[in-house]
């Protein structure tokens, strides 16, 4: 991992897509086609689904201020509920400068997300910069912490380096769903079937130190992989109950 400041990186690009000369005039046809086919599955799909949340820590009041400014990871498998669930609130997300970047970052920006482009492996440092200007702004920020090509299930660094430099919590997130489709592909990408129960649980927030050196980043790293790990577990072991006291069903604007 990089670690200079993330001050002391260039600003990532928000604003516009990759320059379209770099992709065929065939791969311009496959961004448009995945672009709007995906979101027109995710528009019919996601209205159905019946969605609880579970937190590891009492969430905090309806409105307090402070609640948007979290750093969220999640693992790539869980970006179509995902995306339904939080769409149209302006969450900042992290996409790579690529050719599967660019179908995603459209499709997000379709739900309402702003995509950040840059990646573990290309433009890293100026997307962290991007995401750190996007949460003084008063912006979320989420991580699709094992993208954009694996492996599955291992976080990336970044949102330690960015919770340190911005003096905000981190935190883990999961979607399960119950008897999702499920793609074959390096991340095993879910698609609910319609009517699917979906149980997001969200972990207990974490704050890396100004002062924390490489030994203690490190350590916050582990923390970070242990939080999804743990928030994976429990959602996918407790999904079938969503509907019950325990887990009643979240109403959401469709």
């Amino acid at each position: 991992m990089d670690q200079r400041p993330v001050e002391n990186y260039p600003v990532g690009d928000r604003a516009s897509p990759l320059d379209p000369h770099r992709f065929s005039l065939w791969q311009r046809f496959l961004l448009w086609l995945i672009s709007w086919a995906t979101y027109a599955a995710i528009a019919l799909i996601g209205p159905t689904l019946r969605y609880s949340i579970s937190w590891e820590e009492p969430p905090s009041p309806p409105g307090a201020s402070h609640e948007k400014r979290v750093i969220y990871s999640f693992w790539h498998r869980a970006v179509f509920p995902s995306a339904w669930l939080w769409r149209r609130i302006g969450i900042a997300v992290m996409v790579s400068r690529s050719f599967d970047g660019e179908y995603i970052a459209r499709i997000i920006e379709k739900l309402g997300f702003k995509a950040i482009r840059g990646s573990s492996s290309r433009g890293g440092g100026p997307a962290l910069l991007g995401m750190k200007r996007e949460l003084e702004q008063g912006n979320l920020v989420a991580f699709t912490i094992d993208g954009p090509r694996g492996p599955k299930y291992v976080a990336k660094p970044g949102p330690v380096a960015l919770s340190r430099a911005t003096g905000l919590p981190m935190a883990a997130f999961y979607v399960a769903l119950d008897n999702p489709w499920v793609l074959n592909t390096w991340d095993q990408l879910m698609i609910p079937r319609p009517f699917s129960k979906a149980l997001v649980r969200l972990s207990a927030k974490m704050h890396v130190p100004a002062e924390a050196d490489e030994q203690r980043m490190a350590e916050f790293h582990r923390q970070l992989q242990s939080a999804l790990e743990r928030v994976t577990t429990f959602a996918e072991a407790n999904v079938r109950r969503v509907g019950s006291q325990q887990f009643p069903i979240l109403k959401t604007n469709a």
